[in-house]
């Protein structure tokens, strides 16, 4: 039985329908993602831990050039997946529903990545192991003593305060967000975890973990970021890749893992085409007709009375 809400007429019941049998609140979702990543991005300042200057885990020299800026690491991870997909679409053609919830999955997966990792960097507030040459303390700053921003002389308002973002690694969870999530395509649509499948097919899945494994890395070399930070960061862009795949495709042992779900339209017409036929299956095997007066008797709920019953005086 449909609900009173989705029986409704006129624009409201028009409405509720097209929001139930499409991909509306997940646009809806996804907007309200991207705007608050814009938000946080633009208004949202970190924590300032306290800090001493003899800590020899913050004494690192600031890279100027790194090994992959913030410009790099959006073409390699989110650019690059993106155009992939795009691609497998128009060389394989696998139809407008497959290749719109991959490129869904795939934005999700990266903005939802992006929106956590500020949150907690900017609420965690740990400083980078490069943070006091980003500060340039003032002359006469205590060299033993836990100290706090004001000492810090950096005119450039965001490197100083990006100083306070090293948990957890931002280029880490964007690339396993990215390259993480086309791992998990790849190995869906080539069956990587099917019995007897080849090396081959399990190298290409590997390829796009290696890479976004490489960016993290390079984080270490840059000094911008611990293991710690780097581990973490890599483990919650997984993490949210395989969130936002699994949302729209079966599990890779599945034995149709490479087929997304059906659309929301297609899953209520197969769900109500499915009650339709319990209805009718039940109306069958409760039917009286053609019943024999033995069997007529066995229902003492019904009205149904053998004739023996009938001519029997009162």
């Amino acid at each position: 039985m449909l609900s009173p809400t989705t029986d409704a007429g006129g624009i409201a019941g028009s409405v509720w329908r097209f929001w139930q049998r499409s991909y509306a609140s997940d646009y809806v979702g996804f907007a309200l993602l991207f705007t608050a990543y814009i938000c946080v991005q633009s208004f949202v300042e970190p924590f300032h831990r306290m800090f001493s200057l003899d800590d020899h885990a913050k004494q690192y020299p600031h890279a100027t050039v790194q090994r992959v800026s913030s410009w790099e690491n959006i073409l390699y991870s989110g650019a690059g997946p993106l155009a992939l997909v795009i691609i497998w679409s128009m060389v394989f053609r696998p139809g407008f529903h497959k290749a719109h919830v991959t490129v869904l999955g795939l934005l999700i997966s990266l903005f939802l990545t992006a929106l956590l990792t500020d949150i907690i960097k900017n609420a965690v507030g740990r400083p980078r192991p490069d943070l006091i040459a980003r500060c340039k303390p003032e002359p006469g700053t205590p060299e033993h003593e836990l100290v706090t921003i004001s000492v810090c002389t950096e005119s450039d308002h965001h490197r100083l305060h990006d100083g306070w973002r090293s948990f957890p690694s931002g280029h880490s969870s964007w690339a396993f967000s990215g390259l993480g999530y086309l791992a998990l395509f790849l190995a869906g649509q080539l069956r990587v975890f099917r019995p007897h499948a080849d090396l081959a097919r399990a190298l290409v899945v590997l390829a796009p973990l290696v890479g976004a494994s490489l960016i993290a890395m390079s984080r270490l070399a840059d000094y911008r970021h611990d293991v710690f930070d780097v581990t973490c960061g890599s483990l919650l862009g997984m993490a949210i890749a395989y969130l936002s795949y699994r949302r729209y495709y079966r599990p890779l042992k599945h034995p149709k893992c490479d087929v997304p779900y059906p659309n929301p339209a297609e899953y209520e017409a197969r769900f109500q085409n499915k009650n339709r036929d319990l209805e009718q299956q039940i109306d069958g095997d409760f039917s009286l007709d053609g019943i024999s007066e033995d069997e007529a008797q066995s229902y003492p709920l019904t009205h149904a009375q053998s004739p023996v019953t009938a001519e029997r005086p009162p």
